[in-house]
Parts: C-alpha cells; structure tokens; sequence
C-alpha cells in the first residue's frame, strides 16, 4: 500500500491551484464592471513650435482667455485693497489699548485727548 493515495494528492493539487488562483485575482471595491474609457488619442505629437503657433502667424485668443485674465487680476487687486483695510484683531494690539484704558481710568496715565 502506497504512503500517500492518489486521490489526496490530487485534491491538495487542486487546493493549491485554487488557492493560487485566488490570490492572483484582483477584486475591486465596486460591483459594476470596469468599463474602458477611451474618447480618443489623448496625445498630440510636438510641432516644434511654441504654443503651437509658427513663426510669423498671429496668435489668437481663446474665448476664456480676456475674462480670465481680467477677472484674475482684478480680484487680486481687490484682495489687496481689503487687505490693507482690514481692522487689526491681534492680541498685542487689544493687550495695549486695555492696558492703557485702565492706566487711564486708575489716574496713572495722562488721557492724550485732554491736551
């Protein structure tokens, strides 16, 4: 009588196989299938020209471009504007103005707006 029967080892051979089999595929974390999204070459060879525009030619704008770019610096400079009006919250400042009311109110230091 052999060692080991014949039909153990085919069953750890499928075992094996199966379980190789599961650790190679890959499951997703959806359950509708992966479908190809292609619309196309996405490449576009080099001309070799800047912007794609050759020498000599006028380049011409895009419809985005004009309100882009006014639209972009024109918030930058409002940015800026309210910037530089804007209150100053930062604690030394308020430390100081309280620190200077109550020397004030205590006698200590002289109001400025009396003389």
């Amino acid at each position: 009588m052999p060692a080991i029967r014949p039909s153990a080892i085919v069953r750890a051979t499928r075992a094996l196989q199966q379980q190789q089999q599961s650790q190679s595929t890959v499951r997703s974390f959806s359950a509708t299938p992966r479908a190809p999204a292609s619309h196309g070459p996405q490449y576009d060879p080099p001309t070799g020209w800047l912007f794609g525009v050759k020498p000599g030619e006028k380049y011409q704008k895009e419809g985005w471009e004009t309100p882009f770019f006014y639209g972009f610096c024109g918030s930058l400079v409002l940015a800026g504007i309210a910037y530089g009006f804007k209150p100053d919250t930062s604690i030394q400042t308020w430390a100081l103005e309280e620190a200077r009311r109550r020397l004030e109110a205590e006698g200590i230091l002289e109001d400025p707006e009396k003389k």
